[in-house]
């Protein structure tokens, strides 16, 4: 068992969107849930509508207003999360695990977290069959020096972002997988950076199953809820 993640998580699956904003700042509710002790340390995944989430930063630079607008015309909802770092682009095919547990000190263990949630994800994707590793690929869209990627012998691409929000007595960490269909993702991300004026190399987005077609959201759902079991207890699953 790691000494990073609580003895036992609750594992909850929506199935159910409430929109791309409300399920953006869900998790934020259930981690204020877990930090008041009632709601117990859990992980929720759930496929997302489309939605861009802007960083902080993006909401500074001049052409914003342009990103959100363009992020409109793609079908993509624009919204602001509070953990992160550069816009992210997800949909249907993508899938989102947000893991929230309670802890006296949050702080301590801020990085190390993801180091491991890097390498838990990557191990995941490595038991489908992909090559996988952790690390920051040149140009990639919202860098971060724990992405998970994957590659083949003529591109790398970013598949998994991970962020991070840390509160008096309780933490989130939220990763999004891009698994299928890759090309709205992609076009979207184009646009939106073109408007941010943020350069980066639009081959370095793409989804799992570009890399292993056929693979499923459901399959990257229980390759993850597998390599979690090799480190904590889950109920619900």
């Amino acid at each position: 068992m790691s000494s990073l993640l609580a003895p036992r998580l609750e594992v909850h699956k929506q199935l159910v969107n409430q929109g791309a904003e409300a399920d953006l700042n869900h998790a934020l509710d259930l981690l204020a849930e877990v930090k008041a002790g009632r709601q117990n340390a859990m992980l929720r995944l759930y496929r997302p509508e489309p939605t861009v989430a802007f960083g902080q930063r993006d909401t500074r630079l001049p052409g914003f207003a342009a990103a959100e607008q363009v992020s409109r015309n793609n079908g993509f909802v624009p919204a602001v999360r509070r953990a992160g770092g550069r816009a992210a682009a997800y949909h249907r095919g993508t899938l989102i695990v947000d893991h929230i547990q309670p802890q006296d000190d949050a702080i301590v263990g801020a990085k190390a977290r993801f180091g491991f949630f890097g390498d838990l994800f990557a191990q995941a994707l490595q038991s489908l069959g992909l090559e996988a590793g952790v690390g920051e690929i040149p140009g990639e869209y919202c860098p971060g020096e724990y992405s998970v990627y994957g590659r083949n012998a003529v591109a790398s691409i970013k598949l998994v972002g991970t962020a991070q929000r840390v509160v008096s007595g309780a933490w989130l960490f939220s990763s999004v997988i891009v698994v299928e269909n890759s090309a709205p993702i992609r076009q979207v991300l184009m646009d939106s950076y073109a408007a941010l004026g943020l350069d980066w190399d639009p081959s370095t987005a793409g989804a799992a199953e570009d890399l292993l077609p056929g693979l499923t959201v459901e399959d990257v759902e229980s390759a993850i809820l597998a390599a979690y079991t090799q480190h904590t207890r889950l109920s619900g699953t």
